[in-house]
């Protein structure tokens, strides 16, 4: 399953209520270029890692995928081996990426499930990444900019939650993660 939305959803949070709801979940920590957060967890929340390694990453195929973010102010990728790991095993996996990293799983594994997270609002989004105080106004706009583009991109997933609370939002995924669905199968339709 893929977890995709523009910044500030809350798809960071989403995947932490799931963890607590199941802590089983296996899910996928992306590489990132980026600095680290105040209360993210190295190996957690992401692999950071230097440009360097990250380059050297992208020459060994080691990511599934990986993109430019934000106008290129960082990169981030899926490391490839564990996922290949845990399908081959019959395992699932849950993947948190943006449109781009969505769009290129997809191209290589059309059966994921692709759930597109939305914010209740427009504002309730522009609030969400104002108030975080974690990035500068520039990074803010680029951000609102970029979120415009994926909102326009939900008719591209196969199922949109809407994240105005996350513990009953965490409680859809979850369903949607456990039950058999028919929007898994390659020609499902989609939406």
């Amino acid at each position: 399953m893929v977890l995709a939305g523009p910044s500030g959803v809350g798809k960071s949070s989403l995947v932490h209520a799931l963890r607590e709801m199941y802590p089983e979940l296996w899910f996928s920590v992306s590489a990132t270029t980026r600095a680290q957060r105040p209360g993210e967890v190295e190996g957690v929340d992401y692999h950071f890692v230097s440009d360097a390694e990250f380059d050297r990453m992208i020459a060994d195929d080691e990511l599934l995928e990986w993109a430019e973010i934000h106008g290129g102010t960082h990169r981030s990728g899926t490391p490839r081996g564990p996922i290949e790991h845990r399908l081959a095993d019959g395992l699932p996996a849950l993947l948190e990426l943006d449109l781009q990293g969505a769009r290129a799983v997809h191209r290589t594994s059309p059966e994921a499930l692709l759930v597109f997270i939305s914010p209740p609002s427009w504002d309730v989004l522009v609030e969400r990444l104002t108030g975080r105080g974690t990035e500068s106004r520039a990074v803010i706009e680029r951000r609102l900019d970029t979120a415009k583009q994926e909102l326009a991109a939900r008719d591209e997933f196969d199922v949109e939650v809407i994240n105005d609370d996350v513990r009953r939002a965490a409680k859809d995924l979850l369903t949607l993660m456990t039950a058999p669905s028919p929007t898994c199968a390659p020609d499902a339709p989609r939406g």
